[in-house]
């Protein structure tokens, strides 16, 4: 027997500009999204479609538990790509959890350059790494966004709403074919 799918509709209190010019953004429709649990459900959650008043680019309304163009929620991510073995309690295959990883440890310096540029643009002092080489992903990481779990949502939330989050990500790897 084929269990249910779970509906969510998801709605931002909070009044966000367009992340490309800043003016008012209204609602156009909505649009499914499909993401992936721990467990393996899957869960459809139900985002709003918003167009800028100015320059009439259409945004897609985005939860915390959405990383942008990735099937899984972010908690599931952020347990697969800070530990070191297969983790046992996200349902995945090993091709997925590897591909995750990859994408993750590749684009990890672009998100800390974008954060350093983010707080630059608000005025804030930009993040300085030690100079010790050797730390990982998630003591980088803890520099800018802390350490608690949760961490990946407020790395794509500045990155999404600067319109810095990078989507074409496949066609910069695949110039040389």
């Amino acid at each position: 027997m084929k269990t249910p799918l779970l509906k969510f509709f998801v709605r931002c209190a909070e009044s966000v500009p367009c992340p490309c010019c800043g003016e008012q953004l209204s609602v156009i429709g909505s649009r499914r999204r499909k993401i992936k649990t721990r467990s393996g459900q899957t869960r459809v959650l139900i985002i709003r479609r918003l167009r800028c008043a100015q320059c009439r680019r259409i945004h897609h309304e985005l939860p915390d538990c959405i990383v942008p163009y990735k099937r899984y929620e972010s908690s599931c991510i952020e347990c697969v790509v800070l530990e070191g073995s297969e983790p046992t309690d996200v349902a995945a295959d090993n091709a997925t959890l590897y591909r995750l990883r990859v994408w993750f440890i590749t684009i990890l310096p672009y998100f800390l350059s974008c954060l350093n540029a983010i707080a630059i643009r608000l005025g804030q002092d930009p993040v300085e790494e030690p100079s010790v080489p050797t730390l990982s992903a998630h003591q980088r990481i803890g520099l800018y966004v802390g350490h608690t779990s949760g961490w990946l949502a407020r790395i794509v939330r500045p990155l999404v709403n600067t319109n810095s989050w990078v989507q074409t990500r496949s066609a910069f790897l695949s110039g040389n074919a």
